[in-house]
């Protein structure tokens, strides 16, 4: 009922940004929470930001504090990851989430498809 859609995903060198799009459509009025995941090769699924409906609660996981950014649009149906001073470690398929609820470590009701993200070093 709710269909997620990433893009912004591709290759950049250490210390640089990219910016990761996540559009929503089907019921978005059931939406009230979108978010970020990642898995990186040979690892688990792993929460890296989350923002509630109105963007004034955000969350990160601590290996992207001060770095990454997540918000969402005016009509609240696309949310955004800006990723700045990219690591190696950051190498991941990126997954947007969303939730009628909450999107936490280890929740969301909805997910795309997942958008790859190389950083070189």
């Amino acid at each position: 009922q709710v269909q997620l859609v990433e893009s912004g995903g591709g290759l950049v060198q250490a210390g640089g940004s990219l910016r990761l799009s996540c559009a929503a459509s089907g019921r978005t009025f059931t939406v009230y929470a979108m978010g970020w995941f990642r898995q990186g090769p040979g690892k688990e699924r792993e929460f890296v930001a989350a923002i509630n409906w109105s963007g004034g609660s955000t969350d990160y996981t601590d290996s992207v504090k001060g770095r990454f950014n997540i918000s969402r649009d005016s009509t609240r149906n696309t949310a955004y990851l800006q990723m700045n001073n990219l690591k190696p470690e950051d190498t991941a398929v990126y997954y947007c989430a969303a939730d009628e609820w909450k999107v936490t470590t280890n929740r969301a009701a909805y997910w795309g498809q997942g958008t790859q993200v190389t950083v070189s070093s």
